[in-house]
């Protein structure tokens, strides 16, 4: 997929380039800094960071990376925080956009980052991944190319406070669901819940109910269209049939629901696979065969890029004999943001990954 999080040493990280988080002057810094330069070999580099000279903060410029399992290193000028009212914010955005923009002009297949300043330099990890999730995914909206954000662990990323906390919310509030529906059945138990909650934090059936939705009308239209049963319906009676009639009425395949979906968006091909975090070879892929069958995280990554309501992508997934779990922790959270209308797939990704869950993309 173009965009990734993972865990490992960046010094590890097999890429075209290895972005560092450099001391402007040349000289050997600490934390990420120190790790490059022990791993690529302190004398050779540090010889050619003195011919690049001074770096001012928020620029970019590179050297060859020697032992390291790359082509280049793009030092990078990080923004120590003080108050985020000195420009911390728009340098670190400088700093994401010179580093990507050079790893193109590098003519870069893969680049890999660490989440710059967020060490040593002080800068608030929640606001710190943001800013590299925004300007990541503007970067790839206009290039092709695989980028890698390098931590050291989950506790490296630090979603907001809020959203935690909502994701959090939500996935208690589905598992305290489930053991009411348990103890005494789907119907009393939402009346039971409604009962308990008060009136402004209570919530309307979730998504995996069988009781039907208000938003699922639309749905139902566009099912009827296609003449096949609307998702969490039962087939229809198949009394009296012989089997080639009942495989000659079947409805469309994941990938003609797909492409129709896309057509109806106004986007193009180009804007849903890159907006999904999808590799351009795997969308074509889709694009010849009608029977594709995708993974789960593939199927979601195009729900979330054509902002698809919960009805919708339920029937998504159905056309490739795929389904939502209440007790699944990756739908739950897949579904919390679609729920709350957030759409963006890197903030998405992190949160998955923070939570230990595979990232949505292919």
């Amino acid at each position: 997929m173009p965009f990734q999080i993972i865990r490992n040493d960046i010094t590890k990280v097999k890429a075209d380039a290895i972005v560092n988080t450099a001391n402007p002057k040349p000289r050997v810094g600490s934390g990420t800094d120190s790790a490059i330069y022990a791993a690529a070999g302190q004398e050779q580099l540090l010889a050619a960071r003195k011919k690049i000279g001074e770096i001012a903060p928020g620029d970019a410029a590179y050297t060859e990376a020697y032992q390291l399992d790359a082509r280049y290193i793009i030092h990078t000028a990080g923004p120590v925080w003080i108050d985020g009212t000195h420009g911390e914010r728009e340098v670190l955005r400088s700093c994401y956009a010179r580093s990507l923009n050079l790893a193109a002009e590098l003519r870069c297949e893969s680049v890999a980052f660490p989440l710059i300043a967020s060490g040593v330099y002080g800068f608030p990890k929640d606001e710190a991944l943001q800013i590299a999730l925004s300007e990541i995914s503007r970067f790839l909206m206009t290039h092709e190319m695989k980028v890698l954000l390098v931590v050291f662990g989950r506790k490296a990323l630090q979603l907001s406070e809020r959203l935690v906390g909502s994701i959090a919310q939500y996935i208690d509030d589905h598992a305290e669901r489930r053991l009411y529906e348990e103890e005494y059945g789907a119907d009393e138990s939402s009346r039971r819940l409604r009962n308990l909650r008060p009136r402004e934090e209570r919530w309307e059936a979730p998504f995996f109910d069988a009781v039907p939705h208000e938003t699922d009308t639309a749905l139902e239209e566009a099912e009827e269209a296609n003449a096949g049963p609307a998702p969490g319906d039962p087939l229809p009676s198949l009394s009296g049939k012989s089997l080639d009639e009942v495989l000659g009425g079947k409805s469309e395949t994941f990938q003609q629901r797909l492409l129709k979906l896309i057509d109806a968006s106004g986007m193009t091909d180009v804007a849903v696979y890159k907006k999904a975090n999808i590799d351009r070879k795997v969308f074509s892929s889709i694009r010849c065969k009608p029977d594709y069958k995708p993974k789960k995280k593939t199927a979601l990554a195009f729900a979330i890029a054509l902002e698809l309501d919960l009805p919708t992508t339920r029937d998504l997934l159905s056309r490739a004999e795929l389904a939502f779990s209440p007790s699944s922790q990756f739908d739950l959270i897949v579904s919390y943001f679609i729920t709350n209308k957030k759409f963006n797939i890197f903030e998405i990704n992190a949160a998955l990954f923070q939570y230990g869950q595979p990232i949505l993309g292919e």
